[in-house]
């Protein structure tokens, strides 16, 4: 875009009018910035880029571009990470001085509008000032890298305290209740529709509520939960819809966003449904049908986009017909009703669950874990679980942590001082497995000869409880996790216990 030698400073025909001096300085100011810079760029109204200077162009293979051909004509936001020359074009402000950070490096930068006669934004102007500022402008370089580093984290916690814990595979258990739990939770996870979950207390339903929420399409967005138990009764309507900033005497000036605010493009999780004060419940309900909150203090109405998911081990049909729970938010959130069945009605579920929370509990405490003897699992199967899921936890952990011995047995459950009881597993008579550890003689390095222990003892387990994995597992004093682990690495085993 240069000018002709006629036109330029040094020829003696300077025009004498004001209209021919201003763009005779503006040219001589772009041709002089154009030399002066590492790069500049012109972009027109509709964000393309027209052209690029010959500074420019040394920065185009570490955008992914092999010459300017492939790189004029596209818009701007397309071949330039991070810009913000949109802003520019949008707003008709100028920014003077900003830091630029993508895969060319970071680079001190200006951009300006361009305006026709008329005042009109016909395009913008940017230019590299410095591609390597950190080497002259350190002290701000890293305050910069600092904040950046510092948004990252704040980014990555607050992700990780509102990702949801569990998924459907989380529900442990394979009997027919606890399948057509898991049918109904992935159905209903495919809608926006409100999903009471029903149960006693200790079944689960949190976890539910996780596992809907992270196989739904909000899965990336908050899940927020609110036990309203919890909660004092004065304080509710504050942690559900937020307060205006001043709203009374000790609220915080800049005020404070409520849960559904919080929740906003996710889902709001609200345990305990049925302890909801019936004045507080009129609020909720005209919440669930306009997506709309309104702050303490505040006469402003926001909208939101919040999936609800609210759960309770109490009987809302019997509390409407006693008049402590409206018919209408009854309602309005038993759309997609769940019932997750009791401990007692799924005690196939016993035997996985025991040693999914024992591979916990040993996780939590720092402790091997202990297995479980057939005459302990047997006990467990036996008992009412009044407290469901809850209460088998807390069992295993107390006899777990109190007891010394590896093997955990009915005794052990009962109070009695057995020592540790041996697994007998009586299937079909064990078969010769060939040795496959090495002998004396034969030397080799240790870590072979550790494999071809392990390998032995796996295939003689097996053959020794007719190829029943969990119970070769117990036999084994090892986790079902590690077996698996251990026969993906060497499958076959397992056709030599089968033969």
């Amino acid at each position: 875009m240069p000018l002709s030698k006629s036109q330029t400073p040094e020829h003696h025909d300077i025009p004498q009018d004001v209209d021919g001096l201003l763009r005779l300085a503006a040219q001589s100011m772009f041709d002089v910035l154009a030399r002066s810079t590492e790069g500049m760029m012109v972009v027109d109204r509709h964000h393309r880029v027209v052209w690029i200077s010959e500074g420019y162009k040394r920065f185009l293979p570490a955008l992914g571009f092999a010459d300017e051909h492939e790189f004029v004509g596209k818009r701007v936001e397309d071949v330039v990470p991070n810009t913000q020359m949109l802003q520019v074009l949008e707003t008709g402000k100028p920014v003077l001085v900003d830091l630029l950070t993508n895969k060319a490096g970071t680079f001190l930068v200006s951009r300006l509008p361009l305006r026709n006669d008329a005042g009109e934004v016909i395009g913008a102007l940017g230019l590299v000032l410095l591609d390597h500022p950190e080497t002259t402008m350190q002290p701000l370089i890293t305050k910069f890298a600092r904040l950046q580093q510092e948004l990252e984290d704040t980014r990555r916690q607050l992700a990780a305290q509102r990702r949801p814990k569990y998924t459907i595979a989380s529900f442990i258990g394979a009997s027919p209740a606890a399948l057509e739990v898991k049918r109904q939770a992935r159905r209903v996870a495919q809608t926006d529709s409100t999903v009471l979950l029903l149960g006693e207390t200790g079944t689960g339903k949190e976890l539910m509520a996780h596992a809907i929420h992270a196989a739904s399409r909000r899965a990336h967005r908050p899940l927020v939960g609110v036990n309203i138990a919890a909660v004092p009764e004065t304080l509710l309507e504050a942690e559900f819809f937020g307060v205006a900033p001043g709203a009374y005497t000790g609220a915080d000036r800049k005020g404070r966003d409520g849960k559904f605010k919080l929740a906003d493009g996710g889902t709001l999780f609200l345990d305990e449904i049925g302890d909801m004060p019936l004045a507080l419940q009129s609020k909720l309900l005209r919440v669930l049908q306009e997506q709309e909150v309104e702050p303490l203090g505040s006469n402003t109405v926001l909208r939101v986009d919040v999936r609800v998911i609210a759960a309770t081990s109490r009987d809302l049909a019997a509390m409407v017909a006693a008049g402590t729970f409206r018919a209408d938010l009854y309602y309005r959130l038993n759309v997609l009703p769940i019932r997750v069945p009791a401990l007692r009605e799924r005690l196939d579920d016993i035997e996985a669950l025991a040693e999914a929370l024992g591979e916990d509990i040993a996780r939590r405490s720092g402790m091997p874990q202990k297995l479980l003897s057939p005459d302990a699992i047997e006990w467990l199967m036996q008992q009412p679980w009044p407290g469901n899921i809850r209460e088998l936890r807390n069992t295993l952990e107390q006899v777990s942590l109190m007891s010394d011995d590896m093997q955990l047995t009915a005794a052990s459950f009962q109070g009695g001082s057995a020592g540790p009881a041996t697994v007998a597993v009586v299937a079909r008579a064990p078969q010769p497995v060939a040795p496959v550890v090495a002998t004396a003689q034969a030397v080799a390095p240790l870590p072979e000869l550790i494999e071809a222990l392990e390998r032995d003892a796996i295939a003689r387990a097996l053959q020794a409880t007719g190829g029943n994995r969990m119970a070769a597992a117990r036999l084994l004093q090892i986790s079902r996790a590690s077996l698996y682990e251990r026969l993906a690495r060497w499958p076959e085993i397992e056709r030599t216990s089968e033969a």
